[in-house]
């Protein structure tokens, strides 16, 4: 009893203390209408938000610094901010330990007048271990909190691009996705355990991204909790060989239990892939097994480098799939790394892969 009134103090507390820092206070009140369809986007930090395409964010997910001005302008477009979780599981196996962090997270949301949380645990979990249960518990806690202390508030959480205990994230998927308000997939970094040859190959190859949505659908999971992830980014790696059908073998990088990962190469930004394509010793590739584009380039040592990526043409199907299988909704990570200059080719190449975000 004694330590719920502690945390009812503490919530009473934060509420008074706040002070709206928008120019029309009514738009410090939370966002609660819910969208028939999400565009769920990252943003990491600085002022590139201010060139987002607005007429189509719904959510935005805040996984850089706290920006007052971010807020406000998203509360002005009909958009949610929500804050990031993440916490090691070890910590939330105590019960104790798990209240005080959700309440000290709702506190947070409240004082900043945000609209919900996206929890983004991406640890190793055995099946049937403490902390499987935990992180179960923990969805399923902090949106009764969320939800009774923030009214119409959203708690989302990020899985990965399939449910199959990829890098060892043995979740309780069902649950966690009846817990929460939507389930965010990572299509992407699907090369984080790779088994067979060590190649460079595509960050999130079409057949596979698509075929891993059936696999959550088969689970009985509501399409309407799905939100599809995709890149804006792609990975270069450097090329230990080169052979002459254009295969790229790449340094053996171990991660959770397999010899070879996307660890042997670089994440990159969209808008530094739009400027080394054109100036790469082969221009834009194109794999139609893997639905993807790639390039490649010499380093100003000579090695040769493969990037994979994705761009309007490789995002487009994926698109497609999400009105299709009726899932809830499309995003990406993240929503900085676009080129918003006034560049003219930059902003064309901007506006497609907002565009694409809509299918074809």
């Amino acid at each position: 009893m004694l330590s719920f009134l502690v945390i009812l103090c503490s919530l009473l507390a934060a509420c008074r203390s706040s002070v709206c820092p928008c120019e029309r206070p009514e738009l410090c009140q939370q966002i609660r209408e819910e969208k028939d369809f999400e565009v769920f986007i990252f943003d990491v930090g600085g002022k590139t938000w201010k060139s987002y395409n607005w007429s189509m964010v719904t959510t935005v997910a805040v996984f850089g610094k706290y920006d007052a001005e971010l807020m406000c302008y998203a509360h002005s477009k009909g958009a949610r901010v929500v804050l990031k979780g993440d916490v090691p599981l070890s910590y939330i196996v105590d019960q104790d330990n798990r209240t005080a962090w959700i309440t000290d997270k709702v506190m947070l949301a409240k004082s900043q007048f945000m609209d919900g949380i996206n929890i983004d645990i991406e640890q190793a979990v055995e099946e049937g271990s403490s902390e499987y249960y935990a992180l179960t518990s923990l969805v399923k806690e902090t949106t009764e909190m969320f939800h009774r202390e923030i009214p119409g508030s959203q708690v989302s959480f990020d899985v990965a691009w399939s449910p199959k205990c990829i890098d060892k994230r043995c979740y309780d998927y069902v649950t966690i996705a009846e817990s929460c308000d939507l389930l965010f997939v990572m299509s992407y970094d699907e090369q984080s355990q790779i088994t067979g040859d060590c190649i460079a190959m595509a960050n999130a190859p079409l057949r596979q991204t698509l075929d891993a949505y059936d696999q959550y659908l088969n689970l009985k999971i509501s399409p309407k909790k799905i939100v599809m992830g995709v890149p804006w980014y792609g990975y270069d790696y450097p090329c230990l060989n080169f052979s002459q059908e254009g295969v790229c073998s790449i340094e053996k990088v171990p991660f959770r239990g397999v010899p070879c990962s996307d660890a042997a190469g670089k994440q990159k930004p969209y808008k530094w892939l739009m400027k080394q394509v054109n100036s790469s010793m082969s221009g834009r590739l194109w794999d139609d097994e893997q639905q993807a584009p790639y390039f490649n380039y010499k380093d100003q040592n000579g090695q040769i480098h493969q990037v994979w990526y994705d761009d309007p043409q490789s995002i487009c199907p994926k698109a497609d799939s999400v009105m299709s299988k009726d899932l809830r909704g499309i995003g990406m990570w993240n929503a900085n790394i676009l080129d918003y200059s006034d560049d003219p080719d930059a902003r064309q190449q901007t506006t497609m892969m907002w565009n694409a975000l809509l299918g074809c």
